[in-house]
């Protein structure tokens, strides 16, 4: 109690204040315990006295909560009975336990102190009810409730009217490099579904590098389907679900193989359905294993453990499987191998062009590099624009084999390159055998491959397309000054047509040993292409930019009906129903070797699946070395063996391929190959040694270029090949016991020989005929061929090349005939066209049939002139670069190609800005003497027109003299008169030649060049001038009187020992 003794607050105040704290802290916690003491009791007690509801409350409380409760069909009467009996049950369950309370000694029933609440009396029940739905039932009810429930007005809005709100289909398919599609693989457990699928996706994913998954029955339900069982309404919910998982697949562009034993039909019609309206690809295939099969196999144990009777209801014994009626793919791979099985699903994705990206352009045909066909025509409705425009622009003069390759340009052949190589793009091709492109800007960055190189570029595009071979335009540096800063120039051709414009034209330096190097890599300044193509004197520079071509290149020379577009070459293939292409190529005849492999090759593509693979024959059709068969000689040989049946029409396609050959080897075979997979080859048949040669030249010479065996497998490993594959082949024999080309049987080495290409060369030059039936060993010593080595009348149109190669009329390459303006009153033939070194263009007179002649027929003044005015016959028009010149010793004196051993001869130095042509009736004769003791040059007075309008060979005009330059070559003084056509809006304004620099500038500096420099691009020296100062129009016209004069004794006196026709 001192505890709580009074305390004095005046003697101790902290002693008062600790005082009311202890007091405070007793309260707590005393009510903390009360509070305690009070929850324990509770918690003992309650549940002890806690009476049992009344059975009443307990069923009404249960009915309350139980579902709504089923109709008796009958009486249409709830079945309370059952419904109260089962509550009040559940309710007594859960009823407590009360040891020890009063209430209990009045409960007899309830020894234990276990309550007991009393039954609800019996309701009266439905007599007829049925028994109730099954679980599964009732499920699957509410399941098709579920999804019968419509959207509408739902808040669940996929993408917004209007909105694009997903990839589209096309850009993703593209940037992944495939195509979705869901490959639904049903059949038997057992049936080989899963062991196929997964090869499928072995080879998919790692050999082809393609994005595919399985949606195997066993991984759903370990999860999505795990709420599943196996009856007729969850299996059909099971492959619902894997179809809406399959389709989230397969448009996000994945490879899709649902692996379900689906047995029933509708299901797998939902799911094709389903699929449809989305436009996702669905194919069926079908495991058709007969049951006896998938019961031997029995991988999972089931069939045995059904036999024991532990499964029921089990798929193809208790339970229906309704076999697909009309699937895409059928398997019956109880006959077939797992890999023959893969290679039939294989195939039959990459022909219905799954495992592309690009969009079809029909089935069967391959996508070209960087995924855009390439046609540069310009339409029709377009050209007479184009026309005008391209007469307006500077002019670049192509060769031959420039030609050839504008034309694989503007076909496409090279897509997607779209003009001559710019220099980035060159340099990517040299050091990387690519470019890269972004065809559909995916990358912002769509513009790169056609724009003028920029080298401080820091981001180029992700996709890159094979290009191995340069494709270049070498200039000289008189063409690169003539086109100075223009935004486009006229590509002509050597007859001065206008073939192509090429756009914002790029001038760089042509660094020819840098591009040899990494192109060929050897060193051989006689290699042909080289030679020709970038070794020529004076090509110093190299144009590139994007073309336009002016129509479609023709070449007049009886083959352009065998010349298809790219464009149609695709529509050939598709019209034969084609379901893969595979190309063949070769520079030399066709024998029944070459017969085997090709007819061999389309054998090997049907046991992989494809009904009718087509062949394209396609021989090279552009610039070939002086030494290889003739384009013509190649194809009409070709047309006989196609003809007879050694290459059957129905499935083969000749079509010339239009690229030059540039021997090349390992290199140039990867352009090959890409250029087939424009046209749509999926495959290309190679051998040894493709696009190979000897060496001309150096320590080697004679010797190969590359290893026979490189080509072929650089090209098929090469990364550019995309998804194109290769039918490679061994060399084959002649078989001398059945008359057949095929591989040699080891077991009767003794009946094959060997008939190389130069063996066959030498048989057709000796005129081969057919041998006995006896083959003789030695062909050449028996000068034969063996029956069945070429159909007789290829082998007859090969024997007559080469008993008449020298002599004989051929067409060596794609080379353009005829094109060349020629005046009415000159007449050519149509087998001698414009291109031909027999090629002759002859006067007529006014009645149109006599012949005349240019030199001695037609007048040197015009009809009433006066003053300076000669007629002008011109030879060569303006921006023509063939040496076109009157033939002194033909009869009536046609105008004729000049030629050189036997090639014609062009102007190289860059494009002619003048009419060129001769002065009628004048001669210079070289027994005169002139600058510094020169002689004339024997030839009639040559004539440069500067005026703007090009005139046609043949076309007189009445021309203004204006001066003269005079040329020393090679000893002989070589007069060039300078005039204007009088007809020429500006030749009021010229007196003398040197009134050029003010009314024409840069004409006289140019043409003052041109004479000296035009011999130097064919290797020659520079040419002299006597003076860079032309002659007055007076002088002129003192050397054409003294040479008129010259004429006139010369045809007193008559030929002589000049050989000229004088008439």
């Amino acid at each position: 109690m001192a505890d709580y003794a009074q305390v004095d607050m005046d003697e101790d105040g902290h002693e008062s204040w600790r005082y009311k704290q202890r007091t405070l802290h007793r309260w707590r916690l005393s009510l903390v315990l009360s509070f305690a003491a009070g929850c324990m009791i509770t918690m003992v007690a309650y549940p002890q006295v806690k009476p049992c509801a009344k059975p009443e409350v307990i069923a009404e409380l249960a009915a309350s909560r139980c579902p709504s409760c089923p109709v008796c069909p009958a009486c249409a009467q709830v079945d309370a009975k059952r419904m109260m009996s089962s509550a009040i049950e559940g309710a007594l369950s859960q009823c407590p336990k009360c040891p020890g309370c009063p209430a209990a000694a009045a409960c007899p029933t309830c020894p234990d102190c276990k309550l007991e609440c009393p039954k609800v009396p019996s309701a009266p029940g439905c007599p007829a009810c049925p028994e109730p739905e099954k679980d599964a039932d009732v499920t699957a009810r509410h399941r098709a409730t579920m999804l019968a429930r419509p959207m509408k007005g739902s808040n669940i809005i996929e993408c917004a009217p209007g909105q694009d709100c997903r990839m589209s289909p096309g850009n993703r398919h593209k940037v992944l490099g495939q195509k979705g599609v869901t490959l639904w693989m049903t059949g038997l457990s057992g049936s080989g579904k899963t062991t196929i699928s997964e090869a499928v996706e072995k080879k998919l994913l790692l050999a082809l590098g393609k994005n595919v998954y399985r949606i195997d029955g066993d991984n759903l339900r370990t999860g999505l389907t795990k709420d599943l069982g196996f009856s007729t309404s969850d299996r059909g919910e099971s492959v619902r679900r894997a179809s809406e998982v399959a389709q989230l697949f397969s448009e996000a562009g994945v490879i899709t193989m649902v692996t379900l034993i689906s047995p029933y039909r509708k299901d797998r019609d939902a799911a094709r359905a389903a699929h449809a309206a989305k436009g996702i690809p669905f194919l069926e295939v079908f495991m058709d294993v007969p049951l006896d099969v998938v019961k031997a196999r029995d991988p999972k144990g089931l069939y045995a453990k059904v036999a024991k009777g532990l499964i029921k209801g089990f798929t193809g014994i208790d339970a229906p499987y309704e076999a697909p009626l009309t699937p895409e793919i059928t398997l019956h791979n109880h006959q077939m191998s797992v890999d023959k099985c893969v290679d039939v699903l294989i195939t039959e994705l990459k022909r219905r062009g799954f495992l592309s990206g690009y969009p079809d352009i029909a089935k069967g045909l391959a996508a070209p590099d960087g995924g855009e066909h390439v046609n540069l025509i310009v339409p029709p409705d377009q050209l007479p624009a184009k026309l005008a425009e391209a007469a307006s622009l500077p002019k670049v003069p192509l060769t031959d084999l420039d030609t050839n390759w504008l034309q694989v340009i503007g076909e496409g052949w090279a897509a997607p390159l779209k003009g001559f190589m710019r220099e980035g793009i060159l340099m990517q091709t040299l050091h990387f055998n690519s470019m890269l492109v972004d065809t559909h800007n995916f990358t912002g960055l769509g513009g790169y491959a056609t724009s003028p190189t920029e080298w401080m570029q820091n981001s180029f595009p992700r996709e890159r397309a094979s290009m191995p071979v340069p494709i270049v335009l070498p200039i000289t540096d008189f063409t690169r000054r003539s086109i100075g800063k223009a935004k486009a120039v006229t590509l002509t051709s050597s007859a001065g047509v206008p073939l192509a414009i090429l756009r914002l034209p790029e001038v760089y330096e042509l660094r020819h040993r840098e591009i040899i190097s990494r192109t060929w890599g050897v060193i051989d300044d006689e290699h042909p292409y080289i030679k020709e193509a970038l070794l020529a004197p004076g090509k110093v520079w190299t144009l590139g930019g994007e073309i336009e071509l002016l129509g479609r290149i023709k070449y007049n020379d009886g083959l352009d009906k065998y010349r298809l577009t790219v464009d149609e070459l695709r529509a050939a293939f598709q019209k034969k129903g084609a379901d893969v292409i595979y190309a063949f190529q070769t520079r030399n005849p066709t024998h029944a070797g070459h017969g085997f492999l090709m007819k061999d090759s389309r054998r090997k593509l049907m046991e992989r699946g494809y009904k009718n693979p087509v062949l394209w024959l396609s021989p090279l059709g552009g610039w070939t070395k002086s030494s290889d068969v003739p384009l013509d000689v190649r194809v009409k040989q070709h047309h006989e063996v196609m003809a007879a049946g050694e290459l059957h029409p129905d499935w083969t396609v000749m079509a010339i391929w239009p690229s030059p050959m540039i021997y090349a080897g390992p290199t140039e075979v990867q352009f090959h190959a890409k250029s087939r997979r424009v046209a749509g080859a999926s495959y290309f048949t190679v051998g040894r040694d493709p696009a190979g040669m000897p060496y001309m030249s150096g320590p080697n010479k004679g010797d190969d270029l590359y290893h026979p065996d490189h080509g072929r497998y650089v090209l098929m490993s090469s990364p550019g090949v995309g998804d194109m594959e290769f039918l490679g082949f061994e060399k084959v024999y002649y078989d001398k016991k059945d008359h057949t080309m095929r591989g040699k049987d080891k077991s009767r080495k003794d009946d094959f020989i060997s008939i190389s290409g130069s063996k066959m060369r030498k048989l057709a030059a000796l005129g081969a005929k057919p041998c006995p039936p006896q083959i003789p060993s030695d062909l050449i010593a028996a000068k034969c061929i063996p029956p069945g080595f070429m159909v007789p009348k290829g082998w007859d149109i090969v024997s007559d090349y080469y008993i008449r190669q020298k002599t004989g009329d051929w067409v060596p390459f794609s080379k353009q005939l005829g094109g060349l303006a020629v005046a009415p009153s000159l007449r050519t033939t149509a087998e001698q066209p414009f291109g031909k070194a027999s090629f002759a263009a002859t006067f007529v007179g006014a009645d149109g049939v006599t012949p005349i002649s240019p030199w001695h027929d037609l007048p040197l003044v015009p009809a009433g002139a006066t003053g300076n005015f000669v007629n002008f016959m011109c030879e060569i028009p303006r921006g023509v670069t063939a040496k076109l010149e009157v033939q002194k010793k033909l009869p009536h004196n046609p105008i004729m190609q000049d030629t050189k051993k036997g090639k014609l001869r062009y102007y190289t130095y860059g494009p002619t800005f003048f009419n060129y042509g001769m002065l009628p009736q004048t001669w210079e004769d070289p027994s005169k003497k002139g600058f510094n003791g020169t002689a004339g040059d024997n030839d009639p007075l040559d004539v440069m027109e500067v005026g703007s309008v090009p005139f046609k060979v043949g076309e007189v005009r009445k021309v203004k003299v204006l001066g003269d330059l005079e040329l020393i070559d090679q000893g002989e003084l070589d007069h060039k008169i300078i005039v204007i056509d009088a007809a020429d809006p500006l030749a009021d304004r010229l007196t003398n030649a040197a009134d050029l620099r003010t009314v024409m500038p840069g004409v006289l500096e140019n043409l003052v060049e041109w004479l000296k420099m035009y011999k130097t691009t064919d290797g020659k020296a520079i040419n002299a001038l006597s003076s860079d100062e032309p002659k007055t129009a007076d002088a002129a016209m003192s050397v054409i009187t003294e040479c008129h004069l010259s004429w006139k004794a010369l045809k007193a006196r008559g030929p002589g020992d000049t050989g000229f026709w004088l008439k």
